[in-house]
């Protein structure tokens, strides 16, 4: 049998190369600093992110608060997803984003939880018979998902009766672990931490009624370090897209 090599002209082997260089230098990595609630979603979008764009997301997670300072200081993030919407006006006012990139991308809402089955029967009843020893949140100072939890406690005048049983978390990832870990026998997360597609994923739970603190309203933004980078724009368009967005509402946030 006679076997002969394909030839490839040398004008279309370079176009082929050429392609593949152009695809390769399109491809970037965004560096995102992500609000601890948001941790599951972002997860989940960034694999489709990355399949449909070829940017690489890569995240760090943390308070709302912290970020602020970590990005006056020159932390290297090009885009930020906050907890809440006034820190990232801040920046912008403050002239440390890219003007017009603002939007928000979620409003939260938090939920009373325990780990324990039964323990929280969806009201307010668990926290005014007031039985248990330790009540987690996140900082108010620094996680805006605790300072909705001081705003529920007060609206339900449990503020100074409660005041000795708080444990707080640096952030609302720290807040939902006293709780998972028994720490604590109930905390104030966000729903997003307990709840995928309709369901709570474990324990018992009360959703915090709206009219019980400030709207959570999640704004994100590009940061100046990455005004230049195709990455950061095309992770900001793509949370505005029908994909992101059935990812978002599947953790229990509002569009």
């Amino acid at each position: 049998m006679n076997l002969r090599a394909r030839h490839v002209a040398p004008t279309a082997l370079a176009a082929l190369i050429g392609c593949f260089a152009f695809a390769a230098a399109q491809a970037a990595d965004v560096q995102v600093a992500v609000a601890a609630n948001f941790t599951a979603p972002i997860q989940a979008i960034a694999s489709g992110f990355e399949k449909d764009t070829g940017h690489t997301l890569i995240a760090a997670y943390g308070a709302t608060g912290q970020f602020y300072t970590q990005i006056k200081n020159g932390a290297p993030f090009e885009v930020l997803l906050a907890a809440d919407d006034t820190t990232p006006e801040k920046l912008e006012k403050e002239g440390d984003s890219v003007p017009g990139t603002r939007f928000t991308y979620a409003i939260g809402t938090l939920a009373l939880w325990s780990a324990k089955d039964g323990y929280i029967n969806d009201t307010d009843k668990v926290l005014k018979d007031n039985q248990f020893k330790h009540l987690s949140i996140a900082n108010p100072k620094a996680a805006p998902y605790g300072l909705a939890a001081t705003q529920v406690l007060e609206k339900l005048g449990l503020s100074e009766k409660v005041k000795d049983k708080i444990v707080e978390g640096q952030n609302i990832t720290q807040a939902y672990q006293f709780v998972s870990t028994g720490n604590a026998e109930l905390g104030f997360v966000a729903l997003s931490q307990i709840y995928k597609d309709g369901t709570l994923t474990s324990g018992s739970a009360w959703i915090i009624p709206d009219s019980l603190h400030d709207p959570i309203k999640q704004d994100a933004l590009i940061l100046k370090k990455g005004e230049n980078n195709p990455a950061a724009k095309a992770l900001v368009e793509y949370l505005k897209g029908p994909k992101a967005a059935a990812i978002i509402k599947s953790y229990g946030y509002q569009l």
